[in-house]
């Protein structure tokens, strides 16, 4: 998912020297990516590699430049893990200790981000707020305990809104100690992408014609006339979406027998939302942000929406002989290259169509799998209440992403003691932009949507997308002391202002931000 660097937009927001803001037989993966302001040596540049899956307690990870094919027309100059878009896929089991040891071969200082795992705050990877930077030729070994199982992944928290867009991300997946074996376990990371890297450095400040209508991300209902989104950044440029790091045809297809119970572990790594659409079968949403959803029932022909920092995994049975598609709905440009053919092995292949304009519903996970009483309930009593008002507004260098009117580092903070009972209310007042929200070190509780009660599964998570005009309830017990970035994961919005801060009284950093280490920028 490439977004563009909108560095003049930012510029006096993303000062802030602790701004958060700014993916077989079972586990194949490829790679991909691209970025603008790049100053590569296309020539001397490797190749991009397939992703390989690294597992044990001591995992090594290199950040380096390399070559994408995204087909077999396009390579792009991208940022790797280990020589490959998505990065060296992170494998490991519950309760394992692991350490990480990472060495930054890049031109630039980065840092490793656990995204959605509750690790140590001294292992968040967010420069100026947990540790410095990592910078060129250095290493740095992060270490903590797998005791979640799910799926994640990790991305750089360095100027991300470049790094990420660059290919700076992997996957991490925590395998439970006991689990329902699948056949097939597939991870499929979603993004997008510049075909020309360097068209994002033309238009700059050039904010005509950027309307977001079109990226299907639901309408303004609150009647503002103002389309402030049309002067944010340009996701037209985006005009290839890949899979795994390929697009098209040069998507590897996954490969099931009849019979079969087939997991795809669904992660966006990119800055948009993507609906998915799995042909010819039923499937279960079994597990939203690496948690798992109680009773899911069997669902087809009904979109998945994922959006920027999300993971789904889905389940099926492989009963229906032939070649079927995952494909994105939607009519962007990129939008056709982000399918996947699955391929039964040894069965005459019928000839599936792609149809990405077809109307089909979308799937409301505030309504899925089986009620009951989660760890938290609208009425309790909290120790800490707090209203996020997320906007959007004309700053003096243009757009700006605010929180209760504020950019960060003015935003206020939540602060919190150790063990107390938190509840947030998130309002999305922008006219159009969605405001994919993601809380670093801890799960929390979805329960209300625009006023109603969450009558589905409990709905545990750490990314929530907010479109334009709606509201969402969420709980979380502060029960992972540090200082902790809550932020919207379009990163192009966090490195201009939306992202605050959870903040625990009681917790003192043993981190000491290096006054002469200028790059400590972990937005």
């Amino acid at each position: 998912m490439k977004k563009v660097w909108l560095g003049t937009v930012l510029a006096g927001v993303v000062a802030i020297s602790a701004a958060c803001s700014n993916t077989m037989q079972g586990h194949d993966m490829s790679n991909m990516h691209a970025k603008k302001e790049t100053t590569f040596n296309k020539e001397k540049l490797p190749l991009a590699t397939d992703t390989e899956v690294l597992t044990g307690k001591e995992i090594h990870l290199t950040a380096k430049e390399a070559l994408l094919p995204i087909n077999d027309q396009i390579k792009l100059p991208v940022y790797t893990y280990n020589g490959s878009v998505p990065g060296a896929q992170i494998r490991v089991k519950q309760g394992d200790h692991v350490k990480i040891v990472f060495t930054n071969e890049l031109p630039e200082p980065t840092a490793i981000h656990w995204h959605g795992y509750p690790v140590p705050n001294n292992q968040d990877g967010v420069p100026g707020v947990t540790m410095n930077a990592i910078q060129p030729g250095e290493t740095f070994t992060y270490e903590f305990t797998a005791t979640v199982p799910g799926t994640y992944w990790y991305h750089s928290h360095q100027k991300s809104a470049e790094q990420v867009d660059k290919g700076l991300y992997g996957t991490l997946i925590v395998e439970p100690k006991e689990e329902e074996k699948v056949d097939r376990d597939y991870t499929l990371v979603f993004d997008e992408w510049m075909s020309d890297p360097n068209a994002d450095s033309n238009m700059n400040m050039n904010m005509s014609g950027m309307d977001h209508s079109n990226m299907g991300h639901g309408n303004s209902s609150d009647g503002q006339q103002m389309d402030m989104s049309s002067m944010g950044h340009n996701m037209n440029m985006y005009d290839i979406f890949t899979i795994n790091g390929k697009s098209g045809a040069a998507v590897q297809p996954l490969k099931v027998k009849k019979g079969e119970k087939v997991r795809l572990r669904l992660v966006n790594a990119g800055y948009m939302s993507h609906k998915l659409h799995l042909h010819g079968h039923e499937f279960k949403i079994v597990a939203t942000d690496g948690q798992p959803l109680k009773d899911p029932q069997p669902i087809k022909d009904e979109l998945l929406n994922i959006a920027p920092g999300e993971r789904y995994d889905i389940e099926f049975i492989a009963n229906n002989p032939g070649e079927w598609l995952l494909e994105c709905h939607g009519n962007m440009k990129g939008t056709d290259g982000m399918k996947v053919k699955i391929q039964y092995e040894g069965q005459a292949n019928n000839t599936d169509k792609a149809n990405a304009k077809e109307n089909l519903p979308v799937v409301d996970i505030t309504k899925y799998g089986k009620y009951e009483t989660g760890p938290f309930t609208l009425d309790q009593k909290y120790d800490v209440e707090y209203t996020m008002d997320l906007g959007t507004a004309m700053g003096k260098n243009g757009m700006i992403y605010t929180i209760n009117g504020k950019t960060y580092p003015d935003t206020a903070p939540i602060n919190v003691k150790t063990g107390d009972l938190v509840k947030v209310r998130i309002v999305n007042n922008s006219p159009k932009d969605v405001h994919p929200m993601h809380l670093h070190g801890h799960f929390f509780q979805v329960l209300s949507k625009n006023g109603k009660p969450v009558t589905g599964s409990p709905l545990i998570k750490d990314s929530l997308n907010v479109n334009p005009g709606e509201e969402y309830v969420v709980a979380f017990k502060a029960d992972n002391p540090g200082n902790w970035m809550l932020h919207c994961h379009d990163l192009h919005h966090a490195s201009a202002g939306m992202v605050t801060e959870v903040k625990y009284t009681d917790y003192k950093s043993d981190y000491t931000p290096d006054p002469n280490n200028t790059t400590n920028k972990g937005e």
